[in-house]
């Protein structure tokens, strides 16, 4: 066991920050080739239509919603290990995928591996937020999306190839076979987990954090944005995705060029983007971010009813992940005011708060999407409009006692 405080003492490659940037590295090989192939491997050999994919994306979320069950989960192992375990469940998930083309195949490896996604996505960000320091949080956060945006653009250009060979000249001459990929791509993920829990010592946070599930008032402004964003990000997951698929025709290698690209642009923004939070603070990167979803999702619902060219689907589409890209600063923003103590339990309660509308607004939103499909993205815009709203409330320098602007204390001068 080693503490924070003196992994400085160890070599570089073993430090807290090496093992974050390995689990990011694990939790991208296999989550990008699964989000990247799902589409695809849905409506072309699953047969989907929106409302099957609705009901399956509602069937992914409810790991989701049910985060809070990591509190439960870390009485009996570390959170160091329960993100292996996580990860581990995420490959397998992954791998398993191209070999149940199924509606209830693709519901029973959805499951799995959304277990995994989400029981990881809840410990990484409780760890993230007790070994990295307020001052290099932001920058080092910027960086894990970078590091992330860089395995996905390895991955999707791996994907593109493998379309090429797969299918030669013609493209569409010739079903593609999802197995492979899949396996590939979890059994990779596995090995880079089991790497890092023999390569890595555990580490002791420097705050004991609670084993009890806590919803405490003064961090009112941090769950309602979480809740807003799990709703709005249901819609760009399920809806503008699918979209580009069955609208506009998107081949697989298409959509994975699609993916290249915001990849790409996402390892060479975040960074930035990091050091923008730093510099300007959480309010104003979370209202450049929202002000740009309402604009990214007016254009979806009104290029689905114009005769476009499939580049305008495209260029929202990398828009929004531009965007998508700042949402870390929620991260840093709820580090600022809260309690060292609380990272762990509130992360698996934002994690429940982020997933409440996830479980039904899929499958609801599936059976309008096949009646008014703009009306999805309207939809999404109004939420967007509303988190607007609540990001500036959001103080330029938040501290615990000072969560909001509408705390009775003064604002420290700007």
């Amino acid at each position: 066991m080693i503490r924070i405080a003196d992994a400085h003492t160890l070599p570089r490659w073993q430090r807290p920050e090496s093992l974050l940037i390995v689990m990011t590295v694990a939790m991208a090989v296999s989550f990008d080739m699964w989000m990247a192939l799902l589409n695809n491997f849905a409506v072309e050999v699953a047969r989907f239509d929106g409302s099957d994919m609705g009901w399956m994306q509602t069937i992914r979320e409810i790991p989701g919603f049910l985060a809070f069950g990591a509190v439960l989960v870390i009485l009996l192992m570390r959170e160091q290990m329960l993100a292996y375990v996580s990860l581990l469940l995420l490959a397998v998930g992954a791998a398993m995928t191209g070999f149940l083309p199924t509606f209830w195949g693709l519901a029973l490896t959805t499951m799995i591996s959304s277990v995994g996604f989400h029981y990881f996505e809840t410990v990484n960000q409780s760890l993230q937020l007790q070994w990295l320091s307020r001052e290099r949080a932001p920058q080092v956060l910027g960086n894990l999306r970078a590091i992330a945006a860089g395995v996905g653009f390895v991955t999707f250009g791996v994907l593109i190839l493998w379309g090429f060979v797969a299918r030669g000249e013609g493209m569409e001459a010739a079903p593609l076979d999802y197995r492979w990929p899949y396996l590939i791509a979890g059994g990779l993920g596995a090995v880079i987990v089991l790497f890092a829990m023999f390569a890595y010592p555990r580490f002791e946070a420097p705050h004991a954090q609670r084993k009890e599930l806590i919803v405490k008032r003064r961090y009112w402004l941090y769950y309602a944005l979480v809740f807003m964003g799990g709703a709005r990000r249901q819609i760009f997951m399920v809806f503008a995705t699918f979209m580009l698929v069955e609208k506009f025709g998107y081949a697989l290698h298409e959509m994975a060029a699609l993916l290249l690209v915001n990849q790409f642009v996402t390892m060479t923004v975040a960074p930035w983007i990091g050091l923008l939070i730093a510099r300007f603070g959480e309010r104003l990167a979370l209202t450049v971010e929202y002000s740009g979803l309402v604009c990214v999702f007016l254009g979806y619902a009104l290029i689905y009813y114009l005769d476009v060219s499939p580049l305008w689907a495209a260029a929202l589409y990398i828009a929004d992940h531009i965007f998508f890209s700042m949402a870390f600063a929620l991260k840093t923003y709820f580090q600022k005011i809260a309690s060292p103590e609380d990272h762990a339990p509130t992360a698996a309660v934002a994690f429940t708060i982020n997933h409440i509308a996830a479980v039904f607004l899929p499958a609801a939103l599936g059976y309008l999407y096949l009646t008014a499909p703009a009306a999805v993205f309207v939809l999404g815009a109004g939420m967007a409009f509303v988190s607007l709203c609540l990001a500036r409330i959001v103080p330029r320098h938040p501290v615990e006692g000072f969560e909001t602007m509408l705390a009775p204390r003064a604002a420290p001068a700007e």
